[in-house]
């Protein structure tokens, strides 16, 4: 795994001071004012790493000499697979499904499309091993690339992951493998102008898969763990909790070392436990981040994965924006921890939305851009004190 470089506090000080001098009051901004110090800082730290500066020899007027946070070409990525565990009817619709939201995106029916046409925003669609695989003919031809038109991009690790309630969802090999897709795809988006990320999935009973992860990573319990996804029944959720219990008593997790897993650890359960779109989300927060891209986190299958990178590698905290808090029991708890992790302002970020969103897609991503968007664009654009002439 590439290393990723913590982002340079020298410049939290001045950065921080240019947001109290715009014309507002102190913290008016609530919450755009931290994500601004985010982005300013990711920005600063991208543009160190590309004129070959060091921390120690840096400074914020040398490095960027316009102030500028900068996030151009905003672009999603929605990683799709299927789960062998909904053989066990966890979720309200079968797996085949999966394929066929797939076909939607491709299409341009689906909510996360809008959403993107909506706010200009890149759509790619991976799929990262849904059961059946799309054929040539079932992709839409677009007589030329524009806004509305969706990339689709194969990386499939296998037909649906193993049914991880009984054996491992999925082989070391095959983690290794997604991580190298993922990393490749990340890179491409980066050469291709892409100064933040959005990520976003689709995946029949993939959250089963995220709460078992989230169990085995923290010191939650199963129960706090899960959550009803799309809609399940009582018997679903007691029989959800239980296939979840049994996976993790197999793997024999223990809530004793959740916080000192070695890299190793950490890959063989997601071997255990994962799916391949989450596999490959993992190490596309990984990949953004060493890139210096900030990463828009969606919902909690997302958090999830981000979760996973953050125990692979604590300097991706400070690289992920929360774009929301969604319905899923657990996601609350779950961002939380990620936000207690970041380490590049006292007061602490937080979710920009709260809209009781529960579809995943990408599409609380989606919706918080226009802040984040707005976010850097007082930041870049509003006057100070000084130079409006305002005295208080």
């Amino acid at each position: 795994m590439i290393p990723i470089t913590p982002l340079n506090t020298k410049s939290i000080e001045l950065i921080q001071a240019q947001i109290d001098n715009k014309t507002k009051p102190l913290g008016a901004l609530g919450a755009l004012e931290p994500l601004a110090l985010q982005l300013a800082l990711i920005t600063e730290h991208r543009h160190q790493k590309i004129s070959g500066c060091n921390n120690s020899d840096f400074s914020h007027s040398e490095l960027n000499s316009s102030g500028q946070i900068s996030i151009n070409n905003p672009a999603m990525l929605v990683f799709a697979g299927d789960h062998g565990i909904n053989d066990n009817n966890v979720s309200i619709a079968p797996s085949a499904v999966t394929k066929q939201m797939v076909l939607n995106f491709l299409r341009g029916g689906a909510a996360i499309n809008c959403f993107c046409q909506s706010n200009d925003i890149a759509l790619t669609v991976v799929d990262c091993g849904i059961l059946q695989p799309i054929s040539a003919d079932e992709v839409p031809q677009v007589a030329s690339k524009t806004m509305n038109s969706v990339s689709f991009i194969e990386q499939r690790l296998g037909a649906g992951t193993n049914d991880f309630s009984v054996e491992s969802a999925m082989s070391i090999m095959e983690v290794e493998q997604g991580f190298d897709y993922a990393r490749q795809l990340v890179d491409v988006q980066v050469e291709q102008g892409a100064e933040i990320l959005l990520l976003g999935e689709m995946g029949i009973a993939n959250t089963s898969s995220a709460a078992a992860l989230m169990s085995a990573l923290t010191l939650s319990s199963v129960p706090e763990c899960v959550g009803r996804g799309t809609g399940i029944t009582d018997e679903q959720l007691e029989k959800k909790i239980a296939l979840i219990e049994s996976a993790l008593q197999r793997v024999k997790v223990s809530e004793n070392n959740v916080e000192n897993l070695t890299q190793d650890e950490i890959i063989l359960l997601l071997s255990e436990l994962g799916g391949f779109e989450i596999v490959q989300m993992v190490s596309a927060v990984l990949s953004a981040a060493s890139a210096s891209i900030p990463v828009v986190i969606d919902g909690f299958i997302v958090s999830v994965a981000a979760l996973v990178a953050l125990r692979l590698d604590k300097d991706v905290a400070n690289y992920l924006i929360f774009s929301h808090v969604s319905q899923e029991n657990a996601h609350q708890k779950l961002l939380e921890e990620l936000i207690s992790a970041q380490t590049f302002n006292v007061s602490s970020s937080q979710p920009l939305l709260n809209l009781g969103l529960r579809l995943g897609e990408g599409t609380g991503a989606a919706l918080a851009l226009p802040l984040i968007k707005a976010s850097a664009s007082f930041y870049n654009n509003m006057a100070s004190f000084e130079s409006a002439g305002v005295t208080v």
